[in-house]
Protein backbone atom coordinates (compact mmCIF):
# COMPACT_ATOMS: atom_id res chain seq x y z
CA UNK A 1 0.00 0.00 0.00
CA UNK A 2 1.72 3.47 -0.94
CA UNK A 3 0.98 6.71 0.97
CA UNK A 4 -1.71 8.20 -1.37
CA UNK A 5 -3.51 4.59 -0.98
CA UNK A 6 -2.57 4.59 3.17
CA UNK A 7 -4.13 8.67 3.45
CA UNK A 8 -7.13 7.54 1.40
CA UNK A 9 -8.12 4.43 3.23
CA UNK A 10 -7.26 6.39 6.71
CA UNK A 11 -10.13 9.13 5.30
CA UNK A 12 -12.42 6.69 4.41
CA UNK A 13 -12.64 5.37 7.76
CA UNK A 14 -13.44 8.22 9.20
CA UNK A 15 -16.74 8.49 7.32
CA UNK A 16 -19.66 5.99 7.77
CA UNK A 17 -19.29 2.64 6.05
CA UNK A 18 -21.60 2.79 3.40
CA UNK A 19 -20.54 6.79 2.33
CA UNK A 20 -16.79 5.58 2.43
CA UNK A 21 -17.92 2.95 0.21
CA UNK A 22 -19.87 4.65 -2.58
CA UNK A 23 -17.27 7.31 -2.20
CA UNK A 24 -14.23 4.59 -2.94
CA UNK A 25 -16.09 3.99 -6.34
CA UNK A 26 -16.28 7.22 -7.14
CA UNK A 27 -12.74 7.81 -6.56
CA UNK A 28 -11.80 4.91 -8.86
CA UNK A 29 -13.98 6.39 -11.60
CA UNK A 30 -11.92 9.92 -11.37
CA UNK A 31 -9.08 8.19 -11.78
CA UNK A 32 -7.51 9.11 -8.31
CA UNK A 33 -6.56 5.98 -7.08
CA UNK A 34 -2.95 4.24 -8.06
CA UNK A 35 -4.04 1.11 -10.44
CA UNK A 36 -1.56 -1.39 -11.11
CA UNK A 37 -2.97 -3.14 -14.59
CA UNK A 38 -2.67 -6.35 -15.59
CA UNK A 39 -1.12 -8.71 -13.29
CA UNK A 40 -0.07 -12.18 -14.41
CA UNK A 41 2.58 -14.21 -15.18
CA UNK A 42 2.91 -18.27 -16.52
CA UNK A 43 2.33 -19.56 -12.98
CA UNK A 44 -0.40 -17.73 -12.51
CA UNK A 45 -2.54 -17.80 -15.72
CA UNK A 46 -5.13 -20.30 -15.67
CA UNK A 47 -8.51 -21.43 -16.32
CA UNK A 48 -12.19 -21.40 -14.11
CA UNK A 49 -14.41 -23.63 -15.84
CA UNK A 50 -13.40 -22.74 -19.27
CA UNK A 51 -12.79 -18.87 -18.76
CA UNK A 52 -9.15 -17.92 -19.35
CA UNK A 53 -7.71 -15.93 -16.31
CA UNK A 54 -4.69 -13.68 -16.24
CA UNK A 55 -4.47 -15.09 -12.37
CA UNK A 56 -6.69 -16.26 -10.12
CA UNK A 57 -7.55 -13.40 -7.83
CA UNK A 58 -10.78 -11.84 -8.70
CA UNK A 59 -13.28 -9.56 -7.08
CA UNK A 60 -16.55 -10.72 -5.55
CA UNK A 61 -19.89 -9.62 -5.59
CA UNK A 62 -21.19 -6.66 -3.48
CA UNK A 63 -18.49 -4.28 -4.10
CA UNK A 64 -19.27 -2.59 -7.26
CA UNK A 65 -22.66 -3.47 -7.49
CA UNK A 66 -24.32 -1.57 -10.20
CA UNK A 67 -21.19 -1.91 -12.66
CA UNK A 68 -20.42 1.81 -12.34
CA UNK A 69 -16.19 1.24 -11.79
CA UNK A 70 -15.86 -2.14 -14.16
CA UNK A 71 -13.52 -0.30 -16.26
CA UNK A 72 -11.09 0.70 -13.43
CA UNK A 73 -11.65 -2.22 -11.61
CA UNK A 74 -10.24 -4.02 -14.44
CA UNK A 75 -6.61 -2.41 -14.08
CA UNK A 76 -7.00 -3.32 -10.36
CA UNK A 77 -4.82 -5.97 -10.90
CA UNK A 78 -7.77 -8.47 -10.67
CA UNK A 79 -7.96 -11.30 -12.52
CA UNK A 80 -11.48 -11.57 -13.23
CA UNK A 81 -14.57 -9.46 -11.64
CA UNK A 82 -18.24 -9.77 -10.64
CA UNK A 83 -20.91 -7.20 -10.52
CA UNK A 84 -24.34 -7.42 -8.35
CA UNK A 85 -26.02 -9.22 -7.17
CA UNK A 86 -28.63 -7.47 -9.77
CA UNK A 87 -32.49 -7.92 -9.40
CA UNK A 88 -35.10 -7.68 -12.35
CA UNK A 89 -36.61 -4.55 -11.05
CA UNK A 90 -34.51 -1.55 -8.58
CA UNK A 91 -34.64 -1.68 -5.13
CA UNK A 92 -33.71 0.30 -2.00
CA UNK A 93 -32.69 -2.54 -0.24
CA UNK A 94 -32.78 -2.71 3.79
CA UNK A 95 -33.00 0.22 5.84
CA UNK A 96 -30.02 2.12 6.96
CA UNK A 97 -27.55 1.64 8.57
CA UNK A 98 -26.77 -1.54 7.15
CA UNK A 99 -23.20 -1.90 6.98
CA UNK A 100 -20.52 -1.95 9.77
CA UNK A 101 -16.98 -2.26 10.36
CA UNK A 102 -15.70 -4.63 12.88
CA UNK A 103 -12.49 -3.30 13.03
CA UNK A 104 -10.50 -5.93 15.73
CA UNK A 105 -11.79 -8.33 13.64
CA UNK A 106 -10.59 -7.39 10.48
CA UNK A 107 -14.47 -8.20 9.14
CA UNK A 108 -17.55 -6.48 8.06
CA UNK A 109 -21.51 -6.95 9.08
CA UNK A 110 -24.03 -6.08 6.30
CA UNK A 111 -27.73 -6.56 5.61
CA UNK A 112 -28.17 -4.65 2.31
CA UNK A 113 -30.75 -6.89 0.99
CA UNK A 114 -29.82 -6.71 -2.45
CA UNK A 115 -29.81 -3.10 -3.11
CA UNK A 116 -28.71 -1.95 -6.47
CA UNK A 117 -30.63 -0.05 -9.70
CA UNK A 118 -32.10 -3.01 -11.52
CA UNK A 119 -30.83 -5.42 -14.36
CA UNK A 120 -31.77 -2.67 -17.31
CA UNK A 121 -29.59 -0.32 -16.05
CA UNK A 122 -26.85 -2.69 -14.75
CA UNK A 123 -26.82 -4.40 -18.19
CA UNK A 124 -26.82 -1.29 -20.25
CA UNK A 125 -23.81 -0.34 -18.21
CA UNK A 126 -22.10 -3.74 -18.86
CA UNK A 127 -22.76 -3.77 -22.63
CA UNK A 128 -20.39 -0.78 -23.08
CA UNK A 129 -17.34 -2.04 -20.92
CA UNK A 130 -14.29 -2.12 -22.50
CA UNK A 131 -13.05 -5.47 -23.80
CA UNK A 132 -10.09 -7.21 -22.19
CA UNK A 133 -8.47 -9.73 -20.82
CA UNK A 134 -10.43 -9.76 -17.30
CA UNK A 135 -13.60 -11.49 -17.45
CA UNK A 136 -16.65 -9.95 -16.12
CA UNK A 137 -19.49 -11.81 -14.52
CA UNK A 138 -22.65 -10.91 -13.04
CA UNK A 139 -24.33 -11.91 -9.60
CA UNK A 140 -28.03 -13.12 -9.91
CA UNK A 141 -30.51 -12.07 -7.24
CA UNK A 142 -34.15 -11.66 -6.68
CA UNK A 143 -36.51 -8.75 -5.66
CA UNK A 144 -37.20 -9.08 -2.07
CA UNK A 145 -41.19 -8.81 -2.54
CA UNK A 146 -40.73 -11.32 -5.86
CA UNK A 147 -43.85 -14.21 -5.86
CA UNK A 148 -41.36 -16.15 -8.16
CA UNK A 149 -37.89 -16.11 -7.28
CA UNK A 150 -36.83 -18.59 -10.03
CA UNK A 151 -37.87 -16.50 -12.72
CA UNK A 152 -36.23 -12.94 -11.46
CA UNK A 153 -32.98 -14.93 -11.61
CA UNK A 154 -33.45 -16.45 -15.28
CA UNK A 155 -34.75 -12.97 -15.94
CA UNK A 156 -31.34 -11.20 -15.13
CA UNK A 157 -29.99 -13.75 -16.92
CA UNK A 158 -31.55 -13.33 -19.68
CA UNK A 159 -30.86 -9.54 -19.98
CA UNK A 160 -27.39 -9.41 -19.14
CA UNK A 161 -25.96 -13.11 -20.24
CA UNK A 162 -25.15 -11.63 -23.37
CA UNK A 163 -22.51 -8.86 -22.24
CA UNK A 164 -20.90 -10.73 -19.33
CA UNK A 165 -18.77 -13.90 -19.38
CA UNK A 166 -20.04 -15.76 -16.57
CA UNK A 167 -23.35 -15.49 -13.86
CA UNK A 168 -24.01 -16.43 -10.91
CA UNK A 169 -26.80 -17.83 -8.90
CA UNK A 170 -27.02 -16.01 -5.68
CA UNK A 171 -29.06 -18.41 -3.29
CA UNK A 172 -27.40 -17.77 -0.18
CA UNK A 173 -27.56 -14.55 1.01
CA UNK A 174 -28.91 -13.81 4.59
CA UNK A 175 -30.33 -10.77 4.05
CA UNK A 176 -33.33 -11.37 1.72
CA UNK A 177 -36.19 -13.05 4.01
CA UNK A 178 -36.06 -16.88 2.89
CA UNK A 179 -33.72 -16.58 -0.04
CA UNK A 180 -31.65 -19.33 1.86
CA UNK A 181 -34.47 -21.78 1.95
CA UNK A 182 -34.19 -21.79 -2.19
CA UNK A 183 -30.73 -24.71 -0.96
CA UNK A 184 -32.76 -26.99 -0.77
CA UNK A 185 -32.94 -30.27 -3.02
CA UNK A 186 -36.93 -29.78 -4.64
CA UNK A 187 -36.70 -25.97 -4.30
CA UNK A 188 -32.54 -25.46 -5.75
CA UNK A 189 -33.52 -28.07 -8.52
CA UNK A 190 -36.30 -26.76 -9.63
CA UNK A 191 -34.47 -23.17 -9.92
CA UNK A 192 -31.64 -24.24 -12.01
CA UNK A 193 -33.61 -25.73 -14.50
CA UNK A 194 -35.21 -22.60 -14.49
CA UNK A 195 -32.07 -20.94 -15.20
CA UNK A 196 -30.46 -23.56 -17.17
CA UNK A 197 -33.60 -23.04 -19.65
CA UNK A 198 -32.63 -19.06 -20.25
CA UNK A 199 -28.87 -20.51 -20.21
CA UNK A 200 -29.43 -22.69 -23.39
CA UNK A 201 -31.42 -19.95 -25.27
CA UNK A 202 -28.47 -17.36 -25.44
CA UNK A 203 -26.61 -16.55 -28.70
CA UNK A 204 -23.04 -17.28 -26.49
CA UNK A 205 -23.62 -19.71 -23.47
CA UNK A 206 -21.21 -18.96 -20.70
CA UNK A 207 -20.67 -20.84 -17.39
CA UNK A 208 -23.42 -20.10 -14.45
CA UNK A 209 -22.21 -21.07 -10.66
CA UNK A 210 -23.77 -21.71 -7.54
CA UNK A 211 -22.96 -19.35 -4.46
CA UNK A 212 -23.86 -20.90 -1.68
CA UNK A 213 -23.83 -20.01 2.30
CA UNK A 214 -20.99 -21.44 4.58
CA UNK A 215 -23.70 -21.92 6.91
CA UNK A 216 -24.76 -25.25 5.52
CA UNK A 217 -23.85 -29.54 7.07
CA UNK A 218 -22.31 -31.96 5.89
CA UNK A 219 -25.68 -33.50 4.72
CA UNK A 220 -26.37 -29.79 2.82
CA UNK A 221 -23.42 -30.04 1.05
CA UNK A 222 -23.56 -33.46 -0.36
CA UNK A 223 -27.50 -32.65 -1.67
CA UNK A 224 -26.57 -29.06 -3.05
CA UNK A 225 -23.74 -31.45 -4.77
CA UNK A 226 -26.07 -34.08 -6.16
CA UNK A 227 -28.55 -31.33 -7.61
CA UNK A 228 -25.53 -29.78 -9.15
CA UNK A 229 -24.15 -32.03 -11.30
CA UNK A 230 -27.32 -33.09 -12.54
CA UNK A 231 -28.25 -29.59 -13.55
CA UNK A 232 -25.01 -29.05 -15.31
CA UNK A 233 -24.27 -25.60 -12.94
CA UNK A 234 -20.54 -25.16 -14.33
CA UNK A 235 -19.27 -24.39 -10.65
CA UNK A 236 -19.71 -23.53 -7.17
CA UNK A 237 -18.77 -20.44 -5.11
CA UNK A 238 -18.00 -21.41 -1.63
CA UNK A 239 -19.03 -19.50 0.43
CA UNK A 240 -21.55 -16.19 1.21
CA UNK A 241 -21.43 -14.18 4.40
CA UNK A 242 -22.08 -15.92 7.79
CA UNK A 243 -24.51 -16.02 10.18
CA UNK A 244 -22.30 -17.02 12.80
CA UNK A 245 -20.97 -14.24 15.46
CA UNK A 246 -18.06 -17.27 17.09
CA UNK A 247 -15.03 -15.41 18.70
CA UNK A 248 -15.84 -11.92 17.86
CA UNK A 249 -14.52 -8.91 19.96
CA UNK A 250 -15.99 -5.68 18.19
CA UNK A 251 -18.75 -3.88 19.52
CA UNK A 252 -20.95 -4.39 16.17
CA UNK A 253 -21.03 -8.06 16.53
CA UNK A 254 -24.39 -8.14 17.78
CA UNK A 255 -25.50 -6.80 14.59
CA UNK A 256 -27.78 -8.58 11.91
CA UNK A 257 -26.88 -9.69 8.43
CA UNK A 258 -23.94 -11.26 7.01
CA UNK A 259 -20.65 -11.55 8.46
CA UNK A 260 -17.49 -10.96 6.07
CA UNK A 261 -13.51 -10.87 6.62
CA UNK A 262 -11.13 -12.57 8.34
CA UNK A 263 -13.50 -14.84 10.90
CA UNK A 264 -15.14 -16.43 8.04
CA UNK A 265 -11.59 -18.26 6.72
CA UNK A 266 -11.63 -21.09 8.51
CA UNK A 267 -15.31 -21.83 8.18
CA UNK A 268 -15.48 -20.65 4.69
CA UNK A 269 -12.29 -23.00 3.88
CA UNK A 270 -13.38 -26.07 5.40
CA UNK A 271 -17.10 -26.37 3.12
CA UNK A 272 -14.48 -25.58 0.18
CA UNK A 273 -12.79 -28.48 1.31
CA UNK A 274 -16.13 -30.34 1.21
CA UNK A 275 -16.80 -29.82 -1.59
CA UNK A 276 -13.75 -30.28 -3.13
CA UNK A 277 -13.97 -34.01 -1.95
CA UNK A 278 -17.73 -34.59 -2.91
CA UNK A 279 -16.99 -33.99 -6.58
CA UNK A 280 -13.54 -35.94 -6.53
CA UNK A 281 -11.57 -32.64 -7.62
CA UNK A 282 -13.92 -32.30 -10.58
CA UNK A 283 -15.83 -29.46 -10.56
CA UNK A 284 -14.70 -26.11 -10.77
CA UNK A 285 -14.84 -24.45 -7.23
CA UNK A 286 -14.03 -20.69 -6.24
CA UNK A 287 -13.37 -20.40 -2.80
CA UNK A 288 -14.32 -16.99 -0.75
CA UNK A 289 -14.37 -15.79 2.51
CA UNK A 290 -11.69 -14.08 4.46
CA UNK A 291 -8.94 -13.94 1.84
CA UNK A 292 -6.57 -11.13 2.31
CA UNK A 293 -3.43 -12.43 1.90
CA UNK A 294 -1.56 -14.52 -0.28
CA UNK A 295 -1.10 -17.25 2.26
CA UNK A 296 -5.33 -17.56 2.60
CA UNK A 297 -5.87 -17.34 -0.97
CA UNK A 298 -3.01 -20.54 -1.56
CA UNK A 299 -4.64 -22.38 0.75
CA UNK A 300 -8.22 -21.58 -0.53
CA UNK A 301 -6.22 -23.13 -3.80
CA UNK A 302 -4.93 -26.11 -1.84
CA UNK A 303 -8.15 -26.91 -0.68
CA UNK A 304 -9.64 -27.65 -3.97
CA UNK A 305 -10.51 -23.40 -5.40
CA UNK A 306 -9.27 -23.31 -9.15
CA UNK A 307 -9.67 -19.21 -8.25
CA UNK A 308 -10.53 -17.26 -5.02
CA UNK A 309 -12.35 -13.69 -4.72
CA UNK A 310 -12.08 -11.17 -2.28
CA UNK A 311 -13.75 -7.95 -1.03
CA UNK A 312 -13.73 -7.05 2.83
CA UNK A 313 -10.40 -7.67 2.74
CA UNK A 314 -10.23 -4.51 0.53
CA UNK A 315 -11.77 -2.03 3.04
CA UNK A 316 -8.41 -2.94 5.23
CA UNK A 317 -5.91 -2.81 3.31
CA UNK A 318 -7.19 -0.80 0.44
CA UNK A 319 -7.89 -2.32 -3.34
CA UNK A 320 -3.74 -2.82 -3.67
CA UNK A 321 -4.64 -6.05 -1.76
CA UNK A 322 -5.56 -7.52 -5.30
CA UNK A 323 -2.15 -7.30 -6.67
CA UNK A 324 -0.21 -8.15 -3.32
CA UNK A 325 -2.35 -11.09 -2.89
CA UNK A 326 -1.72 -12.07 -7.24
CA UNK A 327 2.25 -11.45 -6.70
CA UNK A 328 2.71 -13.43 -3.13
CA UNK A 329 0.67 -16.20 -4.96
CA UNK A 330 2.81 -16.33 -7.68
CA UNK A 331 5.82 -16.66 -5.22
CA UNK A 332 4.42 -19.72 -3.01
CA UNK A 333 3.69 -21.17 -6.34
CA UNK A 334 7.23 -21.37 -7.09
CA UNK A 335 8.28 -21.47 -3.27
CA UNK A 336 6.52 -25.23 -3.60
CA UNK A 337 7.57 -26.48 -7.35
CA UNK A 338 4.19 -25.64 -8.94
CA UNK A 339 4.62 -24.20 -12.35
CA UNK A 340 0.65 -23.44 -12.28
CA UNK A 341 -2.03 -22.95 -10.65
CA UNK A 342 -3.96 -25.51 -11.64
CA UNK A 343 -1.03 -27.97 -10.27
CA UNK A 344 -1.50 -26.87 -6.89
CA UNK A 345 -5.57 -27.48 -6.92
CA UNK A 346 -6.42 -29.32 -4.06
CA UNK A 347 -3.07 -30.64 -2.52
CA UNK A 348 -3.68 -29.34 0.47
CA UNK A 349 -7.45 -30.87 0.54
CA UNK A 350 -6.93 -33.49 3.93
CA UNK A 351 -5.54 -30.19 5.68
CA UNK A 352 -9.60 -29.10 6.14
CA UNK A 353 -11.47 -32.36 6.43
Amino acid sequence: MNIVERAGLAALHRLDPEQAHSLSLSALRAGLVPLPGRLTSPRLACSLAGIALTNPVGLAAGYDKNAVAVEPLMRAGFGFLEVGAATPRPQQGNAKPRLFRLTEDRAAINRFGFNNDGASTICARLAMRPSGPVPIGINLGANKDSADRAADFAAVLAACGPHVDFATVNVSSPNTERLRDLQGRAALTALLATVMEVHDRLARPIPIFLKIAPDLTNDDLAEIVEVVLASRIAGIVATNTTLSREGLRSAHRTETGGLSGQPLFERSTRVLARLSQLTAGNLPLVGVGGVGTAEQAYAKIRAGASAVQLYTAMVYEGISVAATVARGLDGLLARDGFASVAEAVGTGRGDWI
